[in-house]
């Protein structure tokens, strides 16, 4: 598959049938994470793959209203940075997180990217502090996001190049 159609094929997908993702197909996504670029090369996410269900369904309440589809997921890829070791942990966990994106769409792995980063839990809590106590990472990591994972319900609709917005774009000469 060309990359101009995974990108066309990548939708965010929230129901998911009850197959399982393999162990070899998470180690792909968490490598196109690893594979992504990073400012100044100071590489500093990490990630955390979740595949025990009791995680998912206490992480589906992370964020309000936003995070149910944990509970079907199964899995999900936590993406946490080391605010010590870089001051462009949003831009790295981003770029790691399209990239997981991408190759899970290119597996036929249904995603949604769950924002973490100024949001807040069911609880009242922040989700980033949720999370910590729930997957007890360091104080010093920062929650960005959460990539849901699971073999999509329906397929999801493709989107149409024609149908771009290209008043959107600019060219100066």
């Amino acid at each position: 598959m060309e990359l101009i159609d995974i990108m066309r094929s990548r939708r965010s997908v929230r129901r998911y049938t009850e197959e399982k993702i393999s162990d070899e197909q998470l180690k792909q996504i968490v490598s196109a994470a690893l594979l992504a670029p990073s400012g100044h090369s100071k590489y500093p996410c990490e990630f955390l793959i979740v595949k025990n269900r009791e995680l998912l369904e206490g992480m589906s309440s992370c964020r309000k209203g936003v995070a149910k589809m944990l509970s079907g997921a199964a899995a999900a890829i936590v993406v946490i940075a080391d605010r010590d070791k870089s001051d462009t942990i949003i831009e790295d966990s981003s770029v790691a997180m399209m990239n997981m994106e991408l190759m899970a769409t290119s597996l036929g792995i249904g995603n949604c990217w769950i924002q973490v980063r100024g949001r807040e839990a069911e609880d009242d809590s922040t989700s980033e502090n949720y999370l910590r106590s729930l997957l007890d990472f360091p104080e010093n990591f920062a929650c960005q996001s959460i990539l849901s994972l699971g073999f999509p319900a329906k397929d999801p609709k493709v989107r149409e190049l024609d149908k771009l917005d290209f008043d959107k774009v600019k060219v100066l000469e």
